[in-house]
């Protein structure tokens, strides 16, 4: 579940708080001490039910991470090598913005896309007191618990 980290954050910051977690995790192919594949199911207090499948075994190399949200009333897929696409946005009701929602799809020239930098420079920004942070240490632990329960609960 390491290389999934932030794949892991974005499903609990979309689903909320963590109810139950059902996982399998295994070490398949390398020769590390952490997993190299695994899934979970999660059912979140608000009633969804999420999953999340991982592998670092793809060949010949990560072809693509993604999220993607079915409700009644929408459908969102998040995805390409970093979550740099927004594949398909369909919803009952349209909204003014829905056209311009391609213009969110970036073009990164790794896996890393565009995060780190922004990131880096809320930090500094921060500790200069100049703006608030992005994210805080209760976020980060959020998604420490989610990982923790799919640890637990295989």
């Amino acid at each position: 579940m390491n290389q999934a980290s932030h794949y892991v954050d974005m499903v609990q910051w979309f689903g909320g708080t963590i109810a139950e977690v059902k996982s399998i995790t295994a070490t398949l192919a390398r020769n590390i001490e952490a997993e190299d594949t695994g899934s979970a199911i999660i059912r979140f207090q608000n009633g969804i039910i999420g999953s999340i499948n991982v592998t670092m075994l793809t060949y010949p190399k990560n072809l693509e991470g993604s999220i993607t949200i079915f409700g009644e009333k929408g459908t969102v897929r998040i995805a390409g090598t970093s979550m740099n696409k927004i594949e398909h946005w369909e919803f009952a009701d349209k909204q003014p913005y829905d056209d311009e929602i391609e213009k969110y799809n970036t073009n990164p020239s790794s896996v890393y896309g565009f995060g780190h930098s922004g990131y880096y420079r809320n930090v500094i920004d921060n500790l200069q007191g100049n703006v608030e942070p992005i994210s805080n240490g209760s976020e980060g632990r959020k998604s420490l618990y989610l990982l923790e329960q799919i640890h637990k609960n295989k």
